[in-house]
């Protein structure tokens, strides 16, 4: 579908890409001949997989520690990025959290969990790598995970849905504002594509949550690391198309808005038990963030 060398000489910025959709786009954009540096909270996440990935591609994984909530962390690293003389020529924005909850037992630091990493975090890269790019008069291209809740809003993940939707702005805005130094932001709204801790969140405690999304999709079927990998390859690639969220989700957004519908059967029992779960979740990966076992 691609060439081989498709994204030779290019470096692209992965953030959130030690696991998930974040590594899948890695390593389909590696196998297309671009040098990747990844980014995540999680040191040695970070770090085992871009080894894994060196092994398979010598020399062109690189990775760093940053917590993309944190302003002064992510200018620090993009300015070291071009210090060391290996600026990235695109960036994907994948970083991102979520749960479900029912919007009246949110708290405060329930929802900043969510935006400080999505919304502000996406915004704070973007500028920092964008600003730069203007600067050096070089262009580049942006591509940023959204969902289709942007176009249909979602019951249960208020906070995700508001700042997803305004990535979708974001994208939208800056296409237009940025598009005449060479700029050309995307976004991607895939729908399921089994990820490492997205089930233990949004679906805690459900047998097979993915052969029901397969049951329930036009296509019968979920997403693959190969749908992912292309699309992001595709809307990276020297192409005309500026300002677009895709959905990639072989049509599922048509048939219901969000995709958590089916909570509203649930009651506080339903909620205490997916709170415990979700809970022991985070717990586990704060843990691996702190190197403590």
């Amino acid at each position: 579908m691609f060439r081989d060398d498709l994204f030779a000489g290019k470096r692209v910025l992965v953030t959130g890409g030690g696991t998930g959709l974040g590594r899948m786009m890695a390593e389909r954009l590696l196998s297309l001949g671009a040098a990747v540096e990844i980014w995540g909270r999680r040191g040695p996440v970070v770090e085992q997989t871009a080894a894994e990935l060196n092994a398979i591609h010598p020399g062109r994984v690189a990775s760093r520690v940053v917590d993309i909530k944190d302003p002064e962390a992510v200018e620090a690293a993009v300015a070291a990025i071009w210090a060391e003389g290996r600026p990235c020529t695109h960036l994907i924005n994948n970083a991102a959290g979520n749960f479900v909850s029912r919007t009246e037992d949110l708290s405060p630091r329930g929802f900043h969990a969510i935006a400080d990493i999505v919304f502000h975090g996406t915004f704070q890269v973007t500028q920092a790598v964008g600003k730069r790019w203007i600067k050096d008069g070089t262009g580049g291209a942006v591509l940023s995970v959204v969902v289709t809740w942007v176009r249909t809003g979602a019951p249960f993940v208020v906070p995700s849905a508001m700042s997803k939707a305004g990535i979708d702005a974001m994208t939208k805005s800056l296409a237009v504002e940025w598009g005449r130094h060479g700029i050309r932001l995307n976004a991607v709204a895939p729908g399921t594509i089994p990820t490492e801790g997205m089930f233990a969140r949004l679906r805690p405690g459900e047998a097979d949550p993915a052969e029901r999304q397969a049951a329930a999709n036009p296509m019968g079927r979920i997403g693959t690391p190969q749908d992912i990998g292309d699309i992001a390859a595709f809307l990276l690639s020297p192409i005309w198309i500026n300002g677009e969220t895709i959905a990639l989700d072989g049509g599922q957004w048509l048939t219901g808005g969000g995709g958590f519908k089916d909570y509203l059967a649930w009651g506080d029992a339903e909620w205490a038990e997916a709170k415990a779960r979700i809970t022991a979740r985070n717990q586990a990966d704060k843990a691996q963030r702190s190197g403590t076992p």
